[in-house]
């Protein structure tokens, strides 16, 4: 029979400790010093779609700052089309440089469409997303806490924290936008994240009940093993439609799945890497799993 796979984590913890200790440094960083790029759905500002338009997006281009908008920003799509974007929240004004644009191209009326949005809807989309990430993590500490133990339940909002901090970190060096799907992804993210530390945990507290020749450290790195090869499978099946959609996705669909990609990495990482070995070093302070250190540490 073929020896199972056997890696000790936790063993490694510490270097597990630093490789998130470096990527929330560098996430931060970039947070702090390059920011968030948010799109015009946060600040304000308009939308037009030219679909299966017969134009270049270098004659696009100049045709937008022929009508006064110095920066716009023109991406293609997959049908031929447009979508350009700029910041410009009164609609008198953006419809009057979608007129100048057609005339400019030398496109009937109805080639586009003229989306402009005020940025105070950008702050109500931002505060609905800070609500439901808020009642999301409650919802968590309340369920793990009931289900399993509250230091669980503090240990799994960690590596949700870990997830969120790295994906908009990655986003701000990236210079990628933050559009409303980005929250979207934000919140799916805590779902798969969840689900890894979830997995990982049920096993810990099934092996717990039995623990009595063996460290709490041990045990839970056996748990880890336990599970390993389920999580490694699921992480892969989940991660292989969120990678098409990120390669051959539209505009819209890559916002989300560039988000997703990054967030389902790292929370398969988090649940081994942080939530696991924070929570065994915080039950090895309590006087039981203290003790069977003591005596089983050493052998």
């Amino acid at each position: 029979m073929a020896r199972r796979l056997y890696i000790n984590f936790l063993g490694h913890k510490n270097i597990m400790f630093g490789i998130s200790a470096v990527l929330i440094a560098v996430s931060l960083g970039g947070l702090f010093v390059q920011g968030l790029n948010f799109g015009i759905e946060f600040q304000g500002g308009t939308v037009m779609d030219f679909p299966a338009i017969d134009a270049s997006e270098n004659q696009v281009r100049e045709a937008f700052v022929g009508a006064g908008i110095d920066e716009p920003s023109v991406q293609s799509v997959q049908d031929g089309g447009y979508i350009v974007r700029f910041a410009e929240s009164d609609p008198t004004v953006a419809n009057q440089v979608y007129q100048d644009v057609l005339k400019s191209l030398g496109l009937p009326s109805d080639s586009g469409s003229v989306t402009t949005i005020g940025p105070g809807w950008g702050d109500l989309v931002t505060n609905k997303a800070l609500v439901a990430a808020a009642l999301a993590i409650g919802a968590i500490l309340l369920y793990i806490s009931v289900r399993f133990d509250y230091k669980m339940s503090v240990c799994a909002v960690i590596a949700l924290v870990h997830d969120t901090v790295i994906v908009l970190g990655i986003y701000a060096l990236s210079g990628f936008e933050v559009t409303p799907n980005t929250i979207a992804a934000l919140l799916t993210i805590l779902g798969y994240s969840l689900y890894d530390t979830i997995v990982v945990f049920h096993r810990i507290k099934e092996n717990t009940a039995n623990l009595s020749k063996d460290t709490f450290m041990h045990m839970a790195n056996d748990s880890i093993n336990q599970v390993l090869v389920r999580s490694i499978n699921t992480s892969i099946t989940s991660l292989l439609p969120v990678v098409t959609l990120l390669a051959i996705g539209g505009p819209t669909l890559k916002d989300f799945a560039f988000a997703l990609t990054i967030g389902m990495i790292s929370g398969a990482y988090s649940s081994i890497g942080v939530a696991a070995p924070i929570y065994a070093i915080w039950k090895e302070t309590e006087p039981r799993y203290q003790a069977l250190k003591k005596k089983y540490a050493a052998a």
